[in-house]
């Protein structure tokens, strides 16, 4: 009986053992699925989203090598009555707005700062966006309307082969993608673990297999296809997008702080929603989309692109939101009108009629709850009308 308590007691010590070798071997991983499976747990979600490098691999932007850019005061704006009450009950992190390019109103709110490089989550999208309207215009994408895997043929056999640049634009790729962000198995909270363990996004979206519906003929919102586009702009740039951003559309913007990306395991950056920066340098962006692309008297973005880009073409149902090349726009908004998007309550919201930006970073963990997103842009209207 002796001898078995001893090989049983060695059998518990070689497994103890090799938890803990595994456990120091495989460390980072750990702690970063940990810090995801804890990301917007309530009492960490503002920290956890101005610091998100704490729990993710990440990829530098620079800010280019010229001056800061003057973001001048202008008179303070009276905000619409219900504005406060809307900052706590959406925890809004920052509030900023731009009228005629000066800022009217900047504020921050549970803790966060100017310094604050904060989560964009998809406001990435409408950065990409940007960079896609460049390469266009110098005939490095020759056209809009030939097939992803011109430029990937990894994309070749699986859900994207067929599927147009345009498609994927404006997300009608018909790839079937659960973005289900409260069920643990869906597709998108799946993808967020494949980035935290060190995977391969490109692997991620060239694993998808099925359809949802035949390319073009239907608009669903798919993040994994901003994805893809970056995969096309890799494929025919032979660049990697950091460096591509920052020389062709930050380092003109004139920058506070260098961004940085989230990234995969190979370094690649997570150009769907993981832009970390701050809320004055998201204004200065939204300021040359406001300007049709121009910035301090240059064509940053051609204007054609911004006027293309931010105009609804995908075949969303009459009645709902509209959407363009990675942009959105407000049910029923006159042209002009168009934002940035993220979840829990990123916002850069753009009217070129009243010369206004307003940028809004949020840790809102009622953000899905219905009504919530329509009051969001229905406060921002407000604000607009108020300039």
């Amino acid at each position: 009986m002796r001898w078995i308590l001893r090989w049983a007691m060695r059998a518990v010590l070689m497994a103890l053992l090799a938890i803990v070798v595994i456990g120091l071997w495989k460390r980072d991983e750990i702690l970063r699925l940990w810090a995801v499976n804890t990301l917007f747990d309530e009492g960490r979600i503002v920290e956890n989203f101005s610091h998100m490098d704490r729990a993710f691999l990440t990829v530098p932007l620079g800010r280019g090598e010229g001056p800061v850019s003057d973001l001048p005061e202008g008179p303070p704006l009276a905000l619409p009555q219900g504005t406060q009450a809307w900052i706590e009950a959406r925890a809004v992190t920052s509030l900023m707005v731009l009228h005629e390019g000066r800022v009217v109103h900047e504020s921050y709110h549970l803790g966060t700062g100017p310094e604050d490089r904060r989560i964009g989550w998809s406001l990435s999208k409408s950065y990409l966006s940007a960079l896609f309207g460049l390469l266009v215009e110098d005939g490095t994408i020759a056209s809009l309307d030939v097939p992803v895997t011109h430029y990937d043929r990894r994309l070749i056999g699986g859900a994207y082969d067929g599927v147009t640049i345009r498609q994927v634009l404006q997300m009608t790729s018909g790839v079937e993608f659960d973005e289900d962000y409260l069920d643990y198995h869906s597709d998108i909270n799946r993808m967020g673990r494949v980035l935290a363990l060190g995977g391969t996004m490109d692997g991620f979206a060239a694993g998808l297999m099925a359809r949802a519906a035949q390319p073009g003929a239907l608009w669903e919102y798919v993040s994994i296809d901003t994805h893809v586009l970056g995969m096309v702009v890799r494929g025919a740039t032979g660049r990697e997008i950091p460096d591509l951003l920052t020389e062709r559309i930050l380092a003109p913007l004139g920058l506070e702080d260098a961004p940085y990306y989230l990234s995969d395991g190979e370094g690649v950056a997570f150009v769907l929603g993981g832009l970390n920066m701050r809320t004055r340098d998201h204004a200065r962006f939204g300021l040359m989309y406001e300007q049709m692309g121009v910035y301090e008297g240059r064509q940053v973005v051609p204007a054609d692109w911004v006027r293309l880009s931010t105009r609804a073409s995908a075949p969303t149902q009459p009645g709902k939101i509209g959407y363009g090349y990675q942009w959105w726009i407000p049910v029923g908004a006159p042209d002009g009108v168009f934002m940035a998007r993220g979840i829990y309550g990123q916002y850069i919201y753009i009217d070129q009629d009243r010369d206004a930006v307003i940028v809004v970073t949020s840790a809102d963990r009622g953000f899905r709850e219905e009504g919530v997103h329509e009051a969001n842009v229905e406060m921002m209207r407000r604000i607009a009308e108020a300039l």
